[in-house]
């Protein structure tokens, strides 16, 4: 997308999460914030397409406000055989998740999208996360807590919901919202110096 004697456009995340905001600043990458702020409908089946669809109507979105921008977008969700959880909008769906999850394996998938002058770049991270098995004053708990009311699945596992988790197979980013590894990949294709590298 640039070769190493162009200077890369200026980098852009489209998402208001503060979660992604302080891991993409990790990588030492400069950049600036501009929420997407789209209807996140996609017309694929395959949770992996969904979440890379949807990552690329964020860059999309972004970049018709943004020309010559390079924008950065990404989209988590978690599915329990094949069937997609979204945030939950209550407390007692939220319940209703934690139950199904319960003592069980799900896929999450997040698909990331790099949109730039030189065209459109985006991957898919899956991460296999297992629950222990919950007991009901467990499952009420945490839902109380509200953390999971704004999250893919209905927990975070880099709070409260750690606790949740018995198992992890793959990149522990990608549960946060944001797999650096493929992150990192499409920013360096780009030009775009990470880590101290380009």
């Amino acid at each position: 997308m640039a070769d190493q004697h162009t200077r890369p456009a200026e980098l852009i995340l489209a998402s208001g999460s503060p979660r992604r905001r302080e891991l993409l600043s990790s990588l030492g990458a400069a950049f600036r914030v501009v929420s997407a702020d789209i209807e996140e409908v996609s017309t694929h089946q395959d949770p992996a397409e969904v979440a890379r669809d949807l990552a690329e109507q964020k860059a999309r979105a972004v970049a018709r406000r943004e020309p010559g921008a390079l924008v950065l977008a990404s989209d988590t969700l978690v599915a329990l055989d094949a069937q997609i959880l979204g945030k939950p909008p209550s407390e007692a769906e939220n319940a209703e998740y934690l139950r199904r999850l319960s003592g069980r394996t799900h896929s999450v998938y997040s698909g990331v999208a790099l949109l730039g002058p030189g065209g459109l770049a985006s991957g898919v991270e899956h991460t296999l996360v297992t629950f222990r098995a919950l007991d009901e004053s467990e499952v009420l708990y945490y839902a109380r807590s509200g953390e999971g009311l704004d999250k893919a699945g209905g927990y975070g596992i880099q709070g409260l919901g750690s606790a949740l988790i018995s198992r992890i197979e793959g990149e522990y980013s990608n549960v946060v919202g944001f797999p650096l590894g493929l992150v990192i990949r499409l920013l360096r294709a780009a030009g775009v110096s990470v880590w101290g590298q380009t």
